[in-house]
């Protein structure tokens, strides 16, 4: 089942995606152009730096981590679906990072590795866009670089983790206006799923609701207003926003 929150009239409410409609609560079914979709409700966004090998050759960071790096997403930089990205006047390189999402379903607290799984709920969507400019060490939170408002792109909508029956092996794509420029796959993970969970409920709690963006495949390339982004993750969904220039 994929489910989403969206506002129609004037409300945000949570729906079940169908094919062709969106179904209320109450049974009424909705056209997807009636609405305008929202982010997940989620308390905490972690992301992952450097979580592809292919993608840390790219930026010619050649030790690979002995953990995952990870940095919590600013919440407000989250937008849904369709929404349109903010590109900052005067940054130089601003890019895309198309990314699969894991959506944790119950409490997790010192997880092990091979119960992880167990806690998750459901998989989603993300594009963690970051300004390069401000990334001057990967062992800093690149709190700036990615911490923009509208910076965090998820959705359209969870799916349920059992209907994903292979989320250590999904491809994850990237477009730009149309122009594939990501083609990678999440059994190239560095750290998987099970791992990450492992890691980071191993010093905090992981409430209900968080979504942990896994990293992205090499293929980063820097966008403008204009542009069109459309991310990709096999079975799970596709996420499409524009980028726009800032207004002051």
């Amino acid at each position: 089942m994929r489910r989403a929150r969206v506002i129609h009239d004037g409300r945000a409410i949570d729906v079940v995606v169908g094919d062709d409609e969106l179904r209320a609560a109450d049974g009424t079914a909705l056209h997807p152009a009636a609405v305008r979709w929202l982010p997940p409700r989620t308390p905490l966004v972690l992301g992952l730096a450097l979580n592809y090998a292919d993608h840390a050759a790219e930026l010619d960071f050649k030790q690979r981590p002995d953990h995952p790096i990870l940095f919590i997403k600013n919440p407000s930089s989250l937008v849904g679906h369709l929404a349109a990205v903010v590109r900052p006047a005067g940054v130089e390189y601003m890019h895309y990072e198309g990314e699969l999402g894991v959506v944790i379903g119950r409490p997790a607290r010192r997880v092990r590795r091979g119960e992880a799984l167990d806690y998750v709920s459901g998989y989603t969507v993300c594009n963690d866009v970051t300004v390069r400019d401000f990334v001057e060490n990967f062992y800093r939170p690149p709190v700036k670089a990615k911490g923009f408002d509208t910076f965090g792109p998820i959705g359209p909508w969870i799916v349920d983790a059992a209907d994903v029956a292979h989320p250590e092996a999904l491809a994850v794509r990237t477009w730009v206006n149309g122009e594939l420029r990501q083609n990678g796959n999440t059994r190239d993970l560095l750290f998987d799923v099970p791992a990450l969970i492992e890691y980071a409920s191993d010093f905090m709690t992981l409430p209900v609701g968080t979504i942990i963006s896994t990293g992205t495949p090499r293929g980063i390339s820097n966008v403008e207003p204009g542009d069109v982004m459309v991310v990709e993750v096999e079975g799970v969904g596709r996420l499409e926003n524009s980028v726009v220039a800032e207004e002051r």
